[in-house]
């Protein structure tokens, strides 16, 4: 699908709905900074600076949701400890439509400290006590899962082998989302994939496919043939294997393996990253993606997390502007108006704030450089209107201008200054700004207000006028000038 398609998608994931269950926890933070090491040990000192807690596991799959702007129900428990009560309350204050954090006496909520030198993990520290529900809670849990699935299409088993969907509850939940008509992902813990029978799609890395499937996993082919091994055995639907530095690969019961190469540039931190993933695709499933488009949003989201510290989420603002500059990056900047609005609509979505100047830029020049850095450095997005070769004609003279549109065009775009460049016909960009509407019009200071063209009607409406700072003793006409003399 093409990127604009997958930015519409993300638009409409506000309209899905998703079901959560699972093995929430809380991620405790220590931020500080090392400058020593211990005379004690050689071990380094952190000097803390701050803390902070997190939903962790199940719960920062819901917090994905959240950012997503999912409904969402979600399905838990807890200890009925000093965590716990913190978890159930970091729950409530995420608004979720519908949210059950059930307590049970005498079990241990999991919290895991995580000690970080700037963007460098030193040492993770679990407090837990893995034990199985009792039989009422599973009695409880299972009535919660049965009496809220019809209102949700989608739901997300996100198993972290810490007891909560353990004794085959993982496999009653998912038969009762199936009966009810549901789709069913797993995140899968277990190295027994039978307790996960009849999901639609299971979503493992690498290492938990080859520990499950007991194949050793050096190839794309090997991937493939294990995760179809296991479909087969266990009735699932599809399942997207998550690959690390190689990416994900999904495989669907027909046709050939999907590859999507990892779209990450930076890697700071992968915790909490399969939470993002598997998140992502439920809401994108939900939503009506075919399963390639929902691995795709995936793998985007993926990108993003991994470059952040900590289990982060993904909001579908910044879901939305990924795929918007991965398109600028692979296509051309230089559009037609009907085009051009279309980003502009989605910058605005995204609560950018777009700005735009004009000219013939015949020669670039150091004058120009900086009145687009200026203006560029007020405004998340900078659009150029450019006059097109007939229209500097009328206005410059004969033998004007020097370069065609279309190389005017491509210098400008290759600057990264440059969001957009709009080719246009008349005289002045009157009809250009009109339909663009921009937050802020840049000219250069040796224009006065009032002979900024589209000024006052930018200004109509709450806009801004900049006069960028101008570069003196640069001038087209004069380069031209010198040039010919």
């Amino acid at each position: 699908m093409p990127h604009a398609d997958l930015v519409r998608l993300v638009e409409t994931m506000g309209r899905a709905r998703v079901m959560c269950v699972g093995d929430a926890m809380i991620d405790h933070y220590i931020h500080g900074t090392v400058e020593r090491i211990s005379p004690e040990a050689p071990v380094p000192v952190l000097h803390v600076g701050s803390e902070e807690r997190r939903l962790g596991g199940a719960g920062n799959v819901l917090r994905n949701l959240h950012a997503l702007g999912v409904e969402t129900c979600f399905i838990s428990v807890s200890g009925s400890d000093a965590a716990g009560r913190d978890l159930s309350r970091m729950v409530a204050e995420l608004g979720t439509a519908e949210a059950h954090v059930l307590s049970e006496r005498g079990r241990t909520t999991t919290v895991k400290t995580r000690f970080i030198a700037e963007t460098q993990q030193l040492l993770r520290a679990d407090q837990e006590r893995v034990t199985p529900l009792s039989a009422r809670l599973r009695d409880e849990m299972l009535k919660l899962v049965k009496a809220s699935v019809d209102h949700y299409p989608l739901v997300i088993v996100s198993d972290y082998a810490k007891g909560v969907l353990s004794g085959g509850l993982a496999y009653e939940v998912i038969a009762a989302a199936r009966a009810a008509g549901a789709t069913v992902i797993v995140d899968p813990k277990s190295d027994d994939y039978s307790v996960y029978r009849g999901a639609s799609l299971v979503k493992p890395n690498r290492r938990e496919l080859q520990a499950a499937s007991g194949r050793k996993l050096d190839s794309a082919a090997a991937i493939a043939a294990a995760a179809r091994a296991l479909m087969e055995a266990h009735e699932f639907g599809a399942m997207l294997v998550t690959c690390g530095r190689d990416g994900m690969m999904l495989i669907e019961r027909d046709g050939n393996p999907l590859t999507l190469p990892a779209a990450a540039r930076e890697v700071y931190d992968v915790s909490g990253a399969g939470d993002t993933v598997v998140a992502v695709l439920g809401a994108a499933i939900a939503a009506g993606a075919s399963l390639a488009d929902a691995a795709e949003l995936s793998n985007t989201a993926a990108a993003i997390v991994v470059g952040k510290v900590g289990t982060a989420i993904v909001p579908s603002s910044e879901l939305a502007q990924a795929l918007i500059d991965r398109d600028a990056l692979e296509h051309t900047k230089v559009l037609p108006l009907p085009q051009a609005l279309d980003h502009v609509g989605r910058w605005r979505r995204n609560g950018l704030a777009v700005g735009f100047t004009n000219g013939c830029f015949d020669l670039l020049h150091p004058g120009h450089i900086a009145l687009l850095t200026e203006g560029r450095a007020q405004c998340d997005r900078l659009i150029v209107g450019l006059n097109s070769d007939a229209s500097v004609a009328r206005l410059k003279g004969p033998g004007r201008p020097v370069q065609t549109a279309e190389a005017r065009a491509m210098v400008l775009a290759s600057l990264a200054a440059v969001d957009l460049v709009v080719i246009f016909e008349e005289e002045t960009p009157q009809a250009l700004i009109e339909a663009i509407r921009p937050d802020i019009l840049i000219k250069g200071a040796d224009y006065r207000r009032e002979e900024v063209v589209g000024g006052s009607f930018v200004e109509s409406y709450g806009g801004k006028v900049l006069l960028a700072q101008i570069v003196p003793g640069h001038s087209t006409t004069a380069t031209i000038a010198r040039a010919t003399a």
